[in-house]
């Protein structure tokens, strides 16, 4: 009985071996097939090796995790919608190129520290954009600043686009804090069910018959 409760403790730690020596073995195997057809097969698995949960480990990036970072950009920037203090500190902001440059940066400090830094989630990054761009970073920036643009211009916020530089001083601000709330948006619910949008990029090319053999992402 006791060689028997010592191998079932062992199981879990094995089947995690198994895991990243078939991840292993399948990128291996992606970059020395030839045949398309078979090297799109390889591909295929390891997309459904990879969406193996592994703990509270978020991987993927799906059209949910977008949803919600929309969704999170509107909940914490809408009281700033209506509020006339934006036009301050967008004003305070224009004052100095240097003052909007920080503030952008701190945008971006902020953004990558609450998804890689902070212990809200383990979060993995996974098929980065051209090998080094975090596909989840680039999500909730651009879906926040695009929300903050459009919620703004919607309501009149910006004073008409004829002045380039107040509005996207305005929109600066409203997009600072909508990033937090984007980020925390796209995270705290932790990983979706739903399909990777690259898996569905790369599906819909093949429907399509555009793309190459390694796929559009």
């Amino acid at each position: 009985m006791e060689r028997s409760e010592e191998s079932t403790r062992e199981v879990p730690d094995a089947e995690a071996v198994t895991i990243q020596e078939i991840r292993r073995q399948l990128r291996e195997l992606e970059t020395t097939v030839d045949d398309p057809g078979e090297r799109r097969a390889v591909r295929r698995a390891l997309r459904l090796v990879e969406e193996f949960p592994e703990g509270d480990d978020i991987r993927k990036l799906t059209r949910r995790d977008v949803a919600e970072s929309f969704v999170g950009t509107i909940l914490v920037s809408l009281p700033l919608l209506v509020e006339d203090g934006v036009f301050e500190i967008a004003a305070f902001l224009r004052s100095d190129p240097r003052l909007l440059a920080l503030d952008v940066a701190f945008l971006f400090g902020m953004t990558v520290g609450l998804l890689y830094v902070a212990d809200f989630r383990e979060i993995t990054v996974t098929r980065p954009l051209f090998g080094v761009v975090p596909r989840r970073l680039l999500s909730v920036l651009l879906v926040s600043f695009l929300t903050a643009a459009f919620t703004m211009t919607l309501w009149g916020r910006l004073g008409g686009w004829s002045d380039p530089a107040v509005a996207l001083s305005r929109i600066a601000v409203v997009w600072t804090v909508g990033a937090f709330g984007a980020a925390l948006g796209d995270i705290l619910p932790g990983e979706s069910s739903a399909p990777d949008i690259n898996d569905e990029l790369d599906d819909l090319g093949e429907r399509l018959g555009i793309g190459d053999d390694e796929g559009l992402f």
